[in-house]
């Protein structure tokens, strides 16, 4: 097996692009960003044109057609930079859902499109106020109209960047819950227009959060969907969603991995030269055995988002490697966090560092895109057989 330093190395060109694109864009960029809750338009469009959002679509459709580690490097290196790709990660993983499960004419339609930017597809509409992380129990519904349309109706919160892009992946009910055999069946997956529809029969209303995540509230008023943007079979929704969810959780965890150097990096620095009582305060064990330990934690982490990634590419079933690189990174990430802003006291909550912000930011993993407590509730059912928790 390669070893995952090896593997890190291979991509040592793409960090280092990664890393003299991401330094155009430093903490005043973002800082004020954060401030007016604004959309990094700039950022999003130079990562658009140096092809590394279109770095998972194959290369007969325009994109890079790179490995997902190779994308887990890009992430990465955004986020320990000191950026954040929250406001377009999902352009690199939703494509799946069509790459997988589209038809000709749509992989010929749109893929191109969405390589190169001429169309967003970033927001992926999944998770109601009613049902939360239960998405067999979601209520939107999707109900066909003669040979040529769909009628949905419904609502979805959380759906981040909705306001920011052209196109939505949709999980609706096609077939009423009572009705299907399996809990599992009945959902389908559309593809939708938003600026077709916006205003008219989709209604989105921003969500202010901690931090700026772009992220709303959508409702769905008798939209009218062509037939033709049904994504594969009807009530096979919920089986497509989940095949793509293992690429979320591997890049979502390489972002964690690099927000957590960058904590580490920024405490470190601060320790050196960070003087009291006459010496720099790292040279104190109180100090030093946190940054230390929280960079432990990154490299184990780091090993497992590595190993996802290997299985991912391999062909294999990596639901538990996948799910626990997310939970390994979100809790390194946040331990990092919470280590830097102590390192730094009182200037930790100061703007001008970033710490704060940064501190916010990485907060979110630990619920999205799943929650660390889902995630263990999974491994104590499918890994290690224990019984089903409620």
């Amino acid at each position: 097996m390669t070893k995952p330093q090896a593997a890190a190395d291979e991509y040592a060109d793409i960090r280092e692009s990664v890393r003299g694109l991401c330094a155009k864009f430093p903490g005043e960029y973002w800082r004020e960003l954060d401030r007016e809750r604004g959309y990094p338009t700039a950022f999003v469009a130079a990562l658009t044109e140096a092809g590394y959002l279109a770095a998972l679509i194959p290369e007969e459709f325009g994109g890079s057609g790179l490995t997902i580690s190779a994308a887990a490097a890009i992430l990465e290196e955004v986020h320990a930079s000191g950026c954040n790709g929250a406001a377009c990660h999902a352009q690199m993983y939703t494509m799946g859902t069509i790459l997988r499960h589209g038809n000709a004419a749509q992989k010929e339609r749109y893929l191109p499109k969405i390589a190169s930017g001429d169309l967003r597809l970033q927001a992926f509409g999944v998770t109601e106020p009613t049902s939360g992380t239960d998405t067999l129990a979601l209520r939107t519904t999707a109900k066909r109209e003669g040979n040529g349309h769909y009628v949905i109706n419904g609502q979805k919160i959380w759906t981040s960047r909705a306001e920011h892009s052209d196109l939505m992946l949709l999980l609706a009910r096609t077939t009423p819950r009572e009705e299907v055999k399996k809990r599992t069946d009945g959902l389908s997956i559309f593809l939708v227009d938003m600026k077709l529809a916006e205003g008219a029969s989709i209604t989105i209303n921003p969500i202010r959060t901690m931090m700026n995540h772009a992220t709303t509230q959508v409702f769905f008023d008798d939209l009218r969907v062509p037939a033709e943007n049904l994504i594969g079979e009807e009530g096979q929704g919920f089986r497509y969603i989940l095949s793509g969810m293992n690429a979320e959780r591997i890049l979502i965890a390489a972002e964690c991995v690099g927000d957590a150097k960058w904590f580490i990096a920024r405490a470190s620095a601060y320790a050196k030269e960070r003087e009291l009582f006459g010496r720099p305060i790292g040279q104190n064990q109180g100090v030093q055995f946190p940054i230390a330990r929280a960079y432990a934690q990154m490299r184990a982490a780091e090993l497992m988002v590595h190993e996802a990634a290997r299985k991912y590419e391999a062909g294999e079933d990596i639901g538990p490697e996948a799910n626990m690189a997310k939970l390994l990174a979100a809790d390194a990430s946040w331990f990092a966090a919470d280590m830097c802003v102590q390192t730094f006291g009182g200037f930790g909550f100061a703007e001008e560092y970033d710490v704060e912000r940064k501190f916010r930011e990485t907060r979110l993993y630990q619920v999205a895109p799943i929650s660390t407590n889902m995630i263990l509730s999974y491994l104590a059912e499918h890994v290690l057989g224990l019984p089903r928790s409620y």
